[in-house]
C-alpha cells in the first residue's frame, strides 16, 4: 500500500545496546497516505443507536454505549474523544463514576439523587441535590459518587478516550462545577417557543455555556450541549458540522427521527438518508460530515438533548458548521 521503510545502514546504537533512533521510522507514498481515514486503517465514525430497553432495568451499573470494536480503538468509547453511558442506580444505592476526563456531563433522564464529591473547590467537599431534567458538569479532579433517592437514569459524557489516546491526565479544572435546573431550561425553552421570531423557525434551541468560556459559548471547553425543541411538523433543512453528535431523546410520539447520510441531492435534501427512528429515553450517534435533519410527523413536539466535542472543534477551528438551506444558526 506504498508503505516504504525507510532505508538506513546498520545502526550503531542497535549493536551497542542503545536506543535505536530508527526502529520504528517508516515512509509512505502521499498519494496512497494522505488520507487514511477508511476501514481497515482508521475506521470512520459508525452510526450507532442503543434503545430504552438498555436501562429499563437490571441493577446499579454504568451502561457505557461503547463503540470501541468498531472505532477500531482498545479502550471504551463512543467517538474517538467522548464516551456515552447510562447509569442506573436502584433507589438507596450509590455508585462512583469517576473517570480520566476534563469534562463530566450527566443529565437526570429519570428519578432523583444527589452528587457527592469528597473534594471540590478548594477543596471542600461538593454536595448536589438533582432530579429529573437536570444537567450538571463535572470538571478534573473530582471523584463523584452518585446516591440514588430513588430509582434513576443518567445520560453521562466524558472525554477519557481523547485523554486515553493522548496518554496524559486530566489535573487541572478548566472550569467551576455547573448545574442547569430542569426548571430553568423549561421556562427558557418555553419562552423561546412563545417569541414571535420563533414562528417561522423549525427547531427551538438553548445552548448551554459557562462563564469560564466566553469564546466558545459551550459548556465545557471540549463539550457542546444543547436542549432543543422540535415542534410538530417540523421538517429541518439539513445541516452538518465536524463534531460527533451523541443524542438523547428526552421526549416524543412515534414519527420522529433522525435522517442522516454523507451526501446531498441536488434539491439539498439528503441523499438515500438512513433514518435513525425516535424512542423516548434512546441514544444515538450521528457522524461527524454527516447531512443530518431532524423531522418530527408525530403532531406533537418532541425534545432532543445532543452532546458534541464541538467545544474541542471550535478552539481548533474546525467544526465547520454549514446548512444545505434555511436559517443559518439553527445547528
Amino acid at each position: 500500500m506504498g508503505q516504504l521503510q525507510a532505508s538506513r545502514p546498520p545502526s550503531p546504537a542497535a549493536i551497542a545496546g542503545r536506543h535505536d533512533w530508527h526502529a520504528d521510522t517508516l515512509l509512505f507514498d502521499y498519494r496512497q497516505a494522505a488520507n487514511p481515514i477508511r476501514p481497515g486503517l482508521t475506521e470512520p465514525i459508525p452510526e450507532g443507536r442503543w434503545g430504552p430497553e438498555l436501562h429499563a432495568t437490571g441493577p446499579t451499573a454504568v451502561l457505557p454505549l461503547d463503540l470501541s470494536a468498531r472505532l477500531g480503538c482498545p479502550y471504551p468509547a463512543t467517538s474517538p474523544a467522548l464516551s456515552a453511558n447510562f447509569v442506573r442506580i436502584l433507589g438507596g444505592e450509590s455508585i462512583a463514576v469517576a473517570a480520566n476526563a476534563t469534562s463530566s456531563l450527566f443529565y437526570v433522564y429519570r428519578g432523583s439523587g444527589r452528587c457527592h464529591c469528597p473534594s471540590g473547590a478548594g477543596d471542600q467537599p461538593l454536595d448536589l441535590a438533582w432530579g429529573r431534567g437536570d444537567l450538571f458538569v463535572l470538571p478534573a479532579g473530582l471523584e463523584p459518587r452518585l446516591d440514588a433517592s430513588e430509582e434513576s437514569v443518567l445520560y453521562w459524557i466524558h472525554d477519557a478516550p481523547l485523554l486515553t489516546f493522548l496518554g496524559v491526565r486530566a489535573e487541572s479544572a478548566r472550569f467551576a462545577p455547573s448545574h442547569y435546573p430542569a426548571a430553568w431550561l423549561d421556562e427558557e425553552l418555553a419562552a423561546l417557543a412563545a417569541d414571535p421570531s420563533s414562528a417561522r423557525s423549525n427547531r427551538l434551541s438553548l445552548l448551554m455555556a459557562n462563564t469560564a468560556l466566553p469564546a466558545s459559548r459551550t459548556v465545557t471547553h471540549t463539550l457542546w450541549a444543547m436542549y432543543g425543541l422540535v415542534p410538530a411538523g417540523a421538517v429541518q433543512p439539513p445541516h452538518r458540522h465536524q463534531s460527533v453528535a451523541l443524542d438523547l431523546v428526552i421526549d416524543c410520539q412515534p414519527g420522529c427521527a433522525t435522517l442522516s447520510g454523507p451526501d446531498l441531492n441536488p434539491d439539498g435534501t439528503i441523499r438515500n438518508p438512513l433514518r435513525m427512528e425516535w424512542e423516548p429515553g434512546a441514544a444515538f450517534v450521528t457522524p461527524p460530515g454527516h447531512w443530518h435533519s431532524h423531522v418530527n410527523e408525530s403532531g406533537h413536539p418532541a425534545r432532543l438533548l445532543p452532546i458534541q466535542d464541538a467545544g474541542l472543534h471550535t478552539y481548533l477551528r474546525s467544526l465547520d458548521i454549514r446548512f444545505a438551506s434555511g436559517l443559518a444558526g439553527e445547528g
